[in-house]
This record gives structure tokens, sequence and C-alpha cells, in this order.
């Protein structure tokens, strides 16, 4: 059977942004969807999907630079896949993470709209994230310049990919990784972090991980930062050795004495999530205390908490002045996780009502609430559909406001028609992804206005945008 001959479109003009960070060109009348560039970009493009009416690909070459296009800050740019955005200008990072919003809103939504508010940008657009993770592993990822080049001179490139390395993973890749040498998205000393870990790993021939044989000892390590100064480190390990373990956690402290936490976690699992294990504290109180304007935040080694702190005080705020509040009303924070909102609005609330379906985020959120001495907040484990009965609204009252901050599949429709149950007079609707939120305003629009809507920028050189969405009900 022959192969397919590669499609390849020539001068192409990037002409938009599309969904989840690709561009958009026309060409006979098709869309097409390309990685990697930018509006104003003139390309050679490579298909690897094409369909009757819409095709996407890869830029082989760029002919023309956009005039917006600029030189990203980091050299791993493009590899490791962290930041897609470095080549566009922050200024414009923001118009077109306005536009996604009101593209998304007007095109799946279709509902009446108010003028929508200029998004909120960040401060900061580096070092803004007080949560990374790296992994350690055996096999180094090279790019293809690199590799051609090394290919040609004869080097040996099995030799240079098996080798013990630390950074993250390269974009669609999951058994090599990026050795990272300074990332920019997290204050120092995480990458000195990182570097020390990696060094003396080797140093100290303990193995680093192997994905594809599950083999290894050095996994991974989280590194968690507050504002107020405290840092947690958690190291993840491939198995129990206590002479390995002593010894690197105890070369760690002597080196960062500015670590407050230090844990390690065993994971024999064949993937990285730790919702299901029990991380041991090794040095100091097991967590970290974060600050939003004055309330105080316990956060744990698996607690969810919003990754960049200076920005999610002016989220929060956002969330408070649209909810209305003049200390009369029940508010039910829904997805309320470790707490954060609902306590963060608890001030101007009568009562606050927090449902999640996660049962140590519910612990987290009652250890919040007392640490900031708040007495008028209850916080309950299990499903919101489920949980949110006849009997729980006359024991609990019904809601005045409810706010929702739901993943970024957005609510499950069954929920949507318990809100259109609960007539709450006001609804603050705060989401990570504004297409789900569209498609949810848009079953809301039976009942409700939406009278307000304020994009907010939480992760700079991304197309990952925040929105928040004020509904009244209709009279």
């Amino acid at each position: 059977m022959k192969k397919k001959k590669p499609v390849i479109l020539q001068d192409i003009l990037v002409e938009d942004y599309a969904a989840e960070g690709k561009s958009l060109a026309r060409v006979d009348g098709k869309v097409v969807f390309i990685e990697n560039t930018i509006p104003g970009d003139v390309v050679d493009v490579y298909l690897y999907k094409s369909k009757k009416d819409w095709a996407e690909g890869w830029p082989m070459s760029i002919k023309k630079n956009s005039p917006d296009r600029i030189d990203a800050f980091c050299e791993h740019f493009g590899t490791c896949g962290g930041c897609q955005w470095q080549m566009l200008p922050y200024e414009k990072q923001l118009f077109y993470k306005q536009k996604q919003v009101a593209d998304n809103l007007k095109r799946i939504g279709r509902i009446e709209l108010p003028a929508i508010l200029p998004i909120i940008g960040c401060d900061e657009t580096t070092q803004y994230r007080n949560k990374l993770e790296y992994t350690f592993a055996t096999k180094k990822f090279i790019g293809e310049a690199e590799f051609r080049q090394l290919k040609a001179s004869g080097v040996d490139t099995d030799a240079i990919v098996m080798q013990p390395v630390a950074g993250y993973h390269a974009k669609g890749v999951f058994d090599k990784i990026v050795p990272i040498n300074t990332c920019h998205l997290q204050q120092e000393p995480t990458n000195r972090l990182r570097k020390f870990v990696a060094a003396f790993g080797i140093e100290n021939d303990m193995p680093f991980y192997d994905v594809k044989l599950h083999k290894g000892w050095l996994r991974n390590m989280q590194v968690r930062m507050a504002t107020t100064g405290e840092i947690m480190v958690n190291v993840i390990l491939g198995y129990e050795h206590k002479e390995m373990r002593i010894k690197l956690l105890n070369g760690l402290l002597q080196q960062f004495p500015g670590i407050t936490t230090l844990l390690y976690t065993v994971n024999t699992k064949l993937n990285d999530s730790l919702y299901d294990l029990e991380p041991v504290t090794y040095h100091g109180k097991g967590y970290i205390i974060e600050k939003l304007e004055d309330f105080s935040f316990k956060i744990s080694p698996k607690s969810f908490f919003q990754t960049n702190s200076k920005q999610a005080e002016k989220l929060y705020r956002v969330t408070r002045d649209f909810a209305e509040l003049t200390g009369s009303q029940n508010v039910y924070d829904l997805y309320c996780g470790t707490g954060s909102i609902g306590i963060f609005v608890s001030k101007q609330a009568k009562k606050i009502v927090g449902v999640e379906s996660v049962d140590d985020a519910v612990k987290d959120a009652w250890e919040n609430s007392a640490l900031n001495n708040i007495s008028h907040a209850s916080f309950f484990t299990g499903d919101v559909i489920k949980v949110c009965n006849d009997d729980f609204f006359e024991h609990h009252g019904k809601p005045d406001v409810v706010i929702t901050d739901p993943p970024r599949a957005g609510m499950h429709e069954k929920l949507v028609q318990k809100l259109l149950q609960m007539e709450a007079p006001l609804i603050v609707y705060v989401s990570c992804n504004p297409a789900t939120q569209a498609r949810d305003l848009a079953l809301l629009g039976e009942k409700y206005s939406v009278e307000k809507v304020q994009p907010v920028d939480m992760f700079p050189h991304t197309h990952h945008i925040e929105n928040v969405v004020q509904l009244k009900l209709k009279k």
C-alpha cells in the first residue's frame, strides 16, 4: 500500500488566534489550525490532519515574521512546552486572551452579553508560580535541530540520550525529559534546588527513574513557595531506601537551610499522581502558610491552591465584588476546594456553605476556616447534586449567592439544572475554560441574565485564561 504524499501548503498568512493557543489561516475555503505561530507570520505548513472543511498542521519554516513577533527570553522555549506565547509581547497576549473570552461567550453561549470588562493582567510576568514539579529520568530529550547536527557529526546520539536528567517532560513525549538550565516560572532557589538534587543523585549513584521500565529511585520533586517566604519541598521516590533517603534529605537541608518544610513520598505506582499517597514530613511542620490580603491559608503537599498567589488575590477580589455582599446573605461556595474563595468573601457574608467532592480538600477547608477564626463557615464532602437537596436547604438555608468554580470540564448538566431549581438571586461563575463556561451560561440563560464579565490573566506566556461572570435571576 502506497503511503500518502505529505501535504505542504506554502506561503500561508496566519490570520488570527484560535482555541488552545493555535493560530489559524484560511486556504481555499478551509480553516487551517497551525501550532507555534502568531498572526502575521507567513509560513510553509505541513498538514498532519486534513478534513473537508478544516485541517491541522505545524510550520515547517517561517518565511516572514509577524511584526508582533519578539525573541523568547527562555532558552528552552519551544522545547519544554511550558510557555507557548513567549514570542508574543505581553500586551498582545492580553489582547488575544480578551478576544478568546469574547469569541467563546458569543459563539458558544449565544446569549445577550454586557460589554466585557478589560482583562486584568499580571504585574509580574515571570517567577509568578508558587508550585512547580520537576521530573528525574534516565533519558534526555534532544531537539530535532540538535539531533540532526549530532548525527551529521557522527556523534553517538544514544549515549547522549541515555543519561540522568532533571527537568520537564518534552511536549508530547512521555519518557524523555528536557534538561532545564534556568526556568523563569518560579523564584529562586527553585533552579538551585533542582540542580543540587540532580548532581547529588548522580554523584552518589542514586538511580534516576525510568518511566518506561518503571525502575529507579529518584522520581520527582515538588517545590512550593509562599509570599510569606516559607518553602516546601517534597521529594518523590520510587521505593524506600532509608540510607539513600536520609543522605539526600540531610544534604538538601544542609545546602538549603531556608527550607521550612521538607517531605518525602514513596510512589511505587505506574503513574505520578499523589492523591492516594501519604507524604512523610522529614523536617518542619508539614505545610506552609500563604497569605491573601489578611487571610492565612494552610497549604499541605496535596492541597489545591491557585498557583499564582498574587494574581489569585485579584481574581478573588473580582469574585467578592461580583457577589455584591452586604452581610446578610447565605453564600454557597460550590467546588470549594480548600475553602479559599469562601473564606476570602466571608467578612461580607452572613454564612458560608462550601461543598467539595474531595475529602482531603474539605478537611483543609475546615482547618483554614479555624486558622482565620471564621465561625460562620461550614464545609461538606460530596457531589453537589446529591448534597444540595431540600433537607440540606432546610438545615443550612437557601443560597442568596452561589459562587461556582468548576474544573476545566465545566459544570455537569445536572448541576446546572440544580442551580436553575435553587434560584439563588445571584451567581458568580469563576472559570478556567471560557468555552465550557459559555456552554453552561447558555443553559443558565433559561432563568439568568449575564450582568458582568471580567477576564483575569493568571498565567502569562500561556494561552490559559480565567474568566469571572456575574449572573442575576431574571425578574
